[in-house]
């Protein structure tokens, strides 16, 4: 299975006690694929899977592939600073029927290329039959995979691509040089999704899918048509969206953003913490230029739900609550 185009890296809910609300998050795996998205990734960065416990990390992938229901291809985020860690939850990706197995390069314990080469060959080898993406996000991991190395593991026969969030657009064409156009590369950098495919690649795993699905996808289903001027068109719109979401640290932005349009609570696990009420403004603003809330009281009030399942008009809503008839 070949993951392309548009791929929300899907973010876990919370509860206001910050038990996972799956409730919440099936409402928006359907939302993230009625909207186009062309594949979905679990338990990422997104997901906050570094505060999931192990159980309730399966749990989540085990939840979005089984919600999912074949519409669209799973990436599981299987990563780990341990590899006997990772190799456990490749094995239970794989048979949950994930599509693709997302390796972040290990954290904190800052092994040398030799160590790299070695985790992720034993992963891969733990379970043959899962298509491996690796995860290259120095800004995070503090360890950069080098060209070299990708070039190294790609002749790892299930080894098949990279998720490139270096925002560094030689990276792709070296990329492509050393290990030829059938390694999939996608862009982990929301900003650079259009750029990333001139420079070779194939998609986006996008936290900016997860407020604007409906756009990201159809970005790439104009680049796949080759109309650059819709292409350059939905660029400069999601540019102020993609701005205010990376204001802070991910996914602290999308959390609130989504909040806001009321498809999650804006519940995060410490040690991360809501955005400053700065941030706040400016995801409001952006957010309504974009026409994705609205400042009118009724935005989202199911108007056939009250006196008797009758229709009722906004005025007569108005009436109804300044009367205290419900």
């Amino acid at each position: 299975m070949t993951f392309k185009g548009s791929i929300p890296a899907v973010i876990t809910p919370f509860y206001k006690n910050l038990d996972v609300d799956f409730d919440s998050l099936g409402n928006h795996i359907d939302f993230l694929i009625e909207n186009g998205s062309h594949g979905l990734v679990s338990c990422g960065t997104t997901g906050e899977s570094p505060t999931l416990t192990h159980d309730e990390h399966m749990l989540v992938t085990e939840f979005i592939i089984k919600r999912a229901k074949s519409r669209v291809p799973v990436m599981a985020g299987c990563g780990s600073n341990s590899t006997k860690e990772s190799v456990e939850l490749s094995k239970h990706a794989y048979s949950s029927g994930a599509k693709g197995n997302l390796l972040v390069t290990p954290y904190y314990n800052k092994p040398t290329e030799i160590g790299l080469y070695k985790h992720f060959k034993t992963i891969a080898e733990s379970s043959p039959s899962l298509p491996v993406y690796l995860y290259n996000i120095p800004g995070r991991s503090i360890l950069k995979l080098s060209t070299n190395l990708i070039k190294k593991l790609s002749n790892i026969k299930n080894i098949v691509g990279v998720k490139d969030a270096t925002a560094d657009l030689a990276t792709p064409l070296e990329v492509s040089y050393l290990c030829g156009d059938k390694f999939i590369q996608l862009s982990g950098e929301d900003a650079t999704f259009l750029a990333f495919l001139v420079s070779g690649g194939s998609g986006c795993i996008s936290v900016t899918a997860n407020v604007a699905p409906k756009l990201c996808s159809e970005l790439y289903n104009s680049w796949v048509k080759q109309d650059l001027k819709r292409c350059m068109e939905i660029n400069s719109i999601l540019y102020p969206l993609n701005k205010a979401l990376f204001i802070e640290t991910s996914p602290c932005p999308v959390k609130y953003a989504l909040s806001k349009m009321k498809r999650c609570t804006n519940k995060l696990r410490l040690p991360l913490v809501s955005v400053k009420n700065e941030t706040k403004k400016e995801i409001d603003i952006t957010l309504k230029n974009m026409k994705l809330i609205s400042n009118s009281p009724y935005r989202g009030i199911n108007f056939f739900t009250f006196r008797n399942n009758r229709p009722i008009s906004p005025k007569q809503y108005t009436y109804f609550i300044k009367s205290k008839l419900f």
